[in-house]
Parts: C-alpha cells; structure tokens; sequence
C-alpha cells in the first residue's frame, strides 16, 4: 500500500486488468494473453519519446492537416504521426504529436484531453511505448483500456486509473460469541430436526390417506343407494298415472 499509486509507474498486464492493481488472477483472455506476449517496441519509430503525445478516438476522417492546425496552438511541432492501414491508406483513429519543447508538450496534455476534434472527443497522454516499461499494446491484450465499463477491463491510465484499495479488517470466527465447533453442531442439528419434521409429517400423510379413500368409497355408495331410491319413486308414480 506504501507504493500505490493511481497511475501505472511499470506495466504488468495483471494489475492493469485490475480495478485497484492488486489481483493475483487475470480475469479474461486477453490478460493471458498480454502476459504470455513478448513485445518490443517498433525500432523504426523516430523522435523523443519524453516531448511525443498520443492522440486517439480520433475521427477517420481527420487529417494531418487538422491535427496541426488544433495542436499548433499549444507550441511548436517537429512532427505528427498519423496512423494509418498499410494496405487501405485509411486512418486507424490515433496519431503521435512530436514537439520541439516539454512546456509546449505538458501544455497539450492538460488541455486538449477531450477536446472536440469534426465531432469526435479525443482522448490524449503521453507516449508509453517507449517509455513504461513493460508495455503491452492493445491489440496483444494489453494498454488501459477504453471507454466502456462492460467487458474488458483496463485501469493504471490517465483516462481510468486505479481506485484506492480497500482495507477489510480480518473477521474473527467469534465475532458473534460462536466458535467454528458450535455453529457447525447448530447447522447439523437444525437440518436432523428439520429432517424429522418432515418425516414425520409423511408418516402421518400415509395414515390418513386411506381413511380418506374409505371416506370417499362410503361417500359414493350413499350416492349410488339414494340414486336408486329417486328411480324407484319415480317408476311408482308412473304406475300411479297409469
């Protein structure tokens, strides 16, 4: 607890797949799968890591051009990186912002973090490539994550960082005045009695029954001998006006 911290100082898929960094467990495929990745951060990549922003959620249609114009404002640029597919030429919705000084570079990140860009709220930090150790990208299963609560799970970033863990205190087994022993000993006994309740209640279930077929059969000869007398009324009034 001495050396929490919200934001991840050293990546590890596990405790990024973790709402406060300290599960031992992943909890989905893609945790397994960042952690069983051997990345190593592309080599062509050009530039200062520590003066470089990352910029995603990015419309596809935006341009170079407009990344410039917006970012511009904050200080100068040496470069900007658009990502884009190899095969299409399509923008892949993120983009990598180099500036010339760090002052320009904080600048950038404190206020164009949600910042509108042809209708679409960017999400902007720093580079980690190149500069958390141990990182993993999202497409390998790892980074931090987006937007959504549902599903797969990343926390230690800017944008959804860890929650403060919580400190239970431990429970003692005589919280209530009751060792395991005595609660064990009531739990079994509560389920004999309830065992020969119910035992009980089908022995006395099998006795009255057939008192109650007998019932039933003495209910039905009665029926059947008063049907016979209401005929044979009947056939003797027929005589009768005869």
């Amino acid at each position: 607890m001495a050396d929490w911290a919200p934001i991840a100082k050293e990546y590890d898929p596990l405790k990024a797949g973790s709402i406060d960094g300290t599960d031992e467990e992943p909890h989905d495929r893609a945790i397994w799968r960042a952690m069983l990745a051997r990345y190593v951060p592309n080599k062509g990549v050009t530039g200062d890591p520590h003066l470089t922003l990352f910029v995603a959620r990015l419309n596809l249609q935006t341009t170079e051009e407009k990344l410039k114009e917006v970012f511009s404002r904050y200080g100068d640029i040496r470069k900007i990186r658009l990502v884009r597919d190899l095969v299409t030429g399509f923008s892949k919705g993120y983009a990598f912002i180099e500036y010339k000084e760090e002052r320009a570079l904080l600048k950038a990140h404190r206020d164009a973090n949600r910042l509108v860009i042809d209708q679409h709220e960017i999400f902007v930090d720093f580079e980690l490539e190149r500069t958390l150790k141990g990182w993993i990208p999202r497409r390998l299963g790892g980074g931090f994550g987006g937007k959504k609560e549902s599903g797969q799970l990343r926390f230690g970033g800017r944008d959804r960082p860890f929650r403060k863990p919580i400190n239970l205190p431990n429970m003692k087994n005589d919280f209530y005045g009751e060792g395991p022993s005595e609660k064990r000993n009531w739990s079994r006994e509560g389920a004999r009695d309830w065992r020969t309740r119910d035992r009980d209640h089908e022995r006395s279930r099998d006795k009255r029954w057939p008192e109650r077929e007998r019932s039933w059969a003495w209910g039905d000869s009665e029926r059947e001998r008063d049907s016979k007398e209401e005929r044979s009324r009947g056939r003797e009034r027929k005589d009768r006006d005869k």
